[in-house]
């Protein structure tokens, strides 16, 4: 029986690329208009599991993606590091003077900025994923208008590629998570890996005492993120991924952190990506 993956965006997006990379070809596609929609999906058994991008290289971590996954008690049980290369395609037999529009997701059009500013005549706007509109210039055989997507909506809806890998900064990667609604699924001898959340009084120096436990535990901070908790102003929860060698010393951290701090939670405990 096939597993059903949730994805925001819909086949040829760079979701869809993590979920065949991540858990092969033999998977079933839950397309999702928002992140927000992912999570539902999964909250309602419409899903198995999903795909959600956490951060990018360049433009930093996706804050919103981080509290979705927090407030709706979802569990990290994966990651996957994708590189990203952005292209422009149109509808084959076209060159890039023919050109008058290209759309894609605002970040993805942020990313090719440099590029396109050569090109003052075309009119960059902004859609809610990176392969619906090269979707639209199939299905229309659309001409005058570009897509700005990974190669594999190319391939997808037989769009030709006029210009590839025009993104300014070309070491380019998206961090993406693997969600589902429980987290029974790794054994404690792969886990090497885990995303936490916790929240501090306003003694001085506590975040500090609690990175040196980390420290003390053997743990290697990986990434930190701070959010505010807008039921008290001025204050902040912490995200933070660690990993280590030992899920034994993972397992003496949580409970020194439960002690120290005023809220503590497990995102997820997972094998960290290879890539």
């Amino acid at each position: 029986m096939k597993i059903k993956v949730a994805i925001q965006g819909i086949q040829g997006s760079f979701h869809h690329q993590v979920a065949h990379c991540y858990f092969g070809e033999a998977i079933g596609l839950e397309e999702c208009g928002s992140f927000r929609d992912v999570v539902n999906s999964l909250k309602n058994n419409q899903s198995d599991k999903a795909i959600m991008a956490i951060e990018n290289s360049i433009a930093g971590a996706i804050l919103p993606n981080y509290a979705l996954i927090d407030s709706n008690d979802l569990h990290i049980i994966g990651e996957y590091f994708l590189d990203i290369h952005m292209n422009l395609m149109v509808f084959p037999g076209q060159k890039i003077e023919d050109i008058k529009e290209v759309h894609s997701h605002p970040i993805a059009l942020l990313q090719c900025a440099n590029f396109f500013s050569q090109y003052p005549h075309i009119k960059l706007v902004e859609s809610s994923d990176t392969a619906i509109t090269a979707k639209r210039i199939q299905e229309n055989k659309l001409r005058g208008i570009g897509a700005l997507a990974g190669p594999v909506a190319s391939e997808i809806y037989n769009l030709e590629i006029i210009a590839d890998g025009i993104h300014t900064v070309k070491s380019n990667k998206t961090r993406f998570v693997v969600l589902k609604a429980s987290n029974k699924e790794i054994s404690k001898v792969l886990i090497n890996k885990a995303s936490i959340k916790f929240e501090l009084d306003d003694t001085p120096g506590s975040l500090a005492t609690v990175l040196n436990v980390l420290n003390n535990c053997k743990l290697n901070l990986t990434k930190i993120q701070s959010l505010p908790i807008i039921e008290t102003p001025f204050t902040y929860a912490f995200f933070v991924d660690v990993v280590f060698e030992k899920y034994k010393h993972f397992e003496k951290a949580k409970k020194v952190m439960e002690i120290m701090t005023t809220h503590f939670k497990v995102l997820g405990e997972y094998e960290k990506s290879k890539q």
